[in-house]
């Protein structure tokens, strides 16, 4: 009798533990479910910029709670219009200058909450290997928007191909602003999106960076890079009633961390421009 009732003790004890194993993996499970992550979406163009956002800034943003989808745009228009309405929570495909501009002309309030690295404009060539193997009268083909125009010009400047006339809006330059042409360079403006073609046929090709990158042109193989101002820094862009929302700092924390320094260097937007605040 004394057996049996040590027997059914000791049963009485197993269950006792098993029943609190099984509560506290319930509780787990209640905690697992408290810490889900929140989905955000966020408006990219084609380039290089839904890849960083999905390769370098989702993973540093679902560390603080939130799971980053991207919603991509085939214009320079919707994303912020989405932003505006609320089809998304934030975009990353614009600088500083273009937001000011077209927040303003279209009575938006979006707002820059940080920085990213940014590919600017680079000279790329099949031809030649440096800058100083062009020969005179070499054909060189240019983007014929007027904001990338004035760009392209501002770097052959900055290399010394060309110099531009003073006193002029170097934000608005065009080729007739060209003061002297020591190569005696032929230019030829093009649509931005064929000047990747365009290298079989000129010696030059100054080609903006979405349009380089989805060209699978290697910055790293350029022949100089755009030194980017501030206003074309690329900038992370939300609802201005929403800049100071949860979501918003932890954007602005990631952006700001070493840990967005480090994976950046590890990644293939190393030898994207940076922002100043990193100097």
């Amino acid at each position: 009798m004394r057996r049996n009732t040590k027997w059914l003790l000791a049963l009485g004890g197993i269950l006792v533990v098993l029943v609190a194993i099984i509560g506290l993996s319930r509780g787990g499970g209640s905690q697992a479910s408290s810490n889900k992550l929140t989905t955000v979406k966020i408006g990219v163009a084609p380039g290089p910029y839904g890849d960083m956002a999905t390769k370098v800034i989702g993973p540093l943003l679902e560390k603080k709670g939130y799971k980053v989808v991207t919603k991509e745009f085939n214009d320079y228009v919707q994303p912020n219009k989405a932003l505006n309405s609320g089809e998304i929570d934030a975009n990353l495909f614009q600088h500083t200058l273009y937001l000011k501009t077209f927040a303003k002309a279209n009575h938006l309030k979006l707002s820059a909450i940080g920085e990213t690295p940014t590919l600017g404009m680079g000279i790329y060539s099949k031809k030649i290997s440096t800058l100083s193997d062009l020969q005179r009268g070499d054909t060189v083909s240019l983007p014929n928007d007027p904001s990338n125009l004035a760009r392209a010009l501002q770097l052959l400047a900055a290399q010394k191909l060309i110099t531009l006339k003073k006193n002029i809006n170097v934000a608005t330059a065009s080729t007739a602003d060209i003061a002297s042409n020591p190569h005696q360079l032929k230019i030829k403006t093009l649509d931005a999106a064929q000047l990747p073609q365009s290298m079989s046929n000129v010696t030059i090709a100054l080609i903006p960076g979405n349009y380089s990158w989805n060209a699978k042109l290697k910055p790293s193989k350029a022949l100089a890079l755009e030194k980017l101002k501030e206003d074309y820094k690329e900038v992370f862009v939300v609802k201005t009633s929403q800049r100071n929302s949860k979501f918003a700092k932890a954007v602005k924390s990631v952006l700001n961390s070493a840990a967005f320094k480090k994976a950046i260097a590890k990644s293939e937007f190393k030898d994207f421009d940076k922002p100043a605040s990193w100097q």
